[in-house]
């Protein structure tokens, strides 16, 4: 009898393990097939409406739109068997995925039918992938700087941005005194559009460039200023009291139990503030910048070049995505190590 219940036991498990194999196998595949398919289609499906594919020269020989795009699939199909190879000790986060990235696939497959291979869409506004992918073999050094320029600009104004919120954040949260003089004019500039604020910026800053980051500044300043102020605010008097009865003085209080009180509200206003920086840098690269995507996608709307302008706003999706990313990393770490503090004292 003991026999089969350990027998019983161990199939148990092992069955489990072949289910989650087969799963896992099946995600892969599954992501796979979405760029399968549009590779399929891009390379079957027949040009049906003229679109001359010109050849740029790349490396030691030449390659078109299409053929790049095709280029593109490949490596997606590639890099998602990679990844999942590497995700195998964590293979649900991998198979949550599947479907959405299957769809995407899917959506790449139709567009280029409607945008390349029939031009069903409205042209030249709706290119189809391969249009933007010409857009990234003909332009792409221009793009990349345009990019850097970009990420400069954003980078200072952000970061400036982010420290002059938490410096409010704080002053306001934990000053009575600050609060009454200073979160008035919060409250007032914080609700003004950015855009409002460019004519006088252009009058008072010497170069385009520091206006463009006064304007960053201002936006991000706010949200984040306002939740760090909030979430000082909201710590509870029992906290404080416990860390006085400690010997805690004033800076203790402000940097140990107020500060650590308020990172969840803190970055939710940096990720709200990324959002309006971000919005604010595009808007200013298109009036008034020498450079960045935003000037980009001025200068070829000028020239009709719709597939460039894509290929910028991809570039600013990825970007965008990127520093979200980034953003929700760092505050998964910070959050988790107040939680080990937390834990920690209870536990003690």
């Amino acid at each position: 009898m003991d026999i089969t219940l350990n027998e019983t036991k161990q199939e148990v498990p092992a069955a489990e393990h072949r289910k989650t194999k087969y799963r896992f196998l099946s995600a892969i595949a599954g992501t796979s097939a979405g760029y399968a398919v549009a590779f399929a289609v891009n390379l079957l499906v027949p040009q049906i409406a003229p679109v001359n594919f010109q050849k740029y020269q790349a490396g030691i020989g030449q390659i078109d739109a299409n053929q790049a795009y095709r280029g593109f699939l490949i490596a997606m199909i590639l890099w998602y068997v990679l990844q999942g190879v590497a995700a195998h000790a964590e293979a649900e986060w991998y198979i949550r995925k599947t479907a959405f990235r299957f769809a995407i696939g899917i959506g790449l497959a139709i567009w280029d039918i409607l945008g390349t291979k029939l031009q069903i869409l409205p042209q030249p506004f709706f290119p189809g992938p391969a249009g933007i992918a010409e857009a990234f073999i003909s332009d792409g050094t221009f793009i990349f700087e345009n990019m850097l320029y970009s990420l400069r600009l954003f980078g200072l104004g952000f970061s400036l941005g982010v420290l002059l919120g938490v410096s409010t954040g704080i002053l306001i949260g934990w000053f009575p005194k600050a609060y009454y003089w200073i979160a008035p004019v919060l409250k007032i500039t914080g609700v003004i559009p950015a855009v409002a604020w460019m004519p006088f910026a252009l009058t008072l800053f010497p170069t385009p460039l520091s206006a463009a980051v006064f304007l960053i500044v201002i936006c991000a300043w706010f949200p984040v200023a306002s939740l760090t102020a909030s979430g000082i605010q909201s710590t509870p008097r029992a906290q404080f009291d416990a860390a006085r009865t400690l010997g805690g003085n004033s800076f203790y209080l402000v940097f140990h139990v107020a500060i650590p009180h308020a990172m969840p509200q803190i970055f939710t206003g940096i990720s709200t503030a990324n959002a309006f920086a971000f919005t604010t840098l595009v808007m200013a690269e298109m009036m008034g910048q020498p450079g960045g995507l935003g000037y980009y996608i001025n200068t070829s709307k000028v020239w009709s070049a719709y597939y460039k302008v894509f290929a910028a706003i991809l570039v600013m999706a990825v970007l965008f995505s990127l520093i979200m990313w980034l953003i929700e990393k760092i505050q998964r770490k910070v959050l988790i190590w107040q939680e080990g503090l937390v834990k920690e004292d209870g536990n003690g």
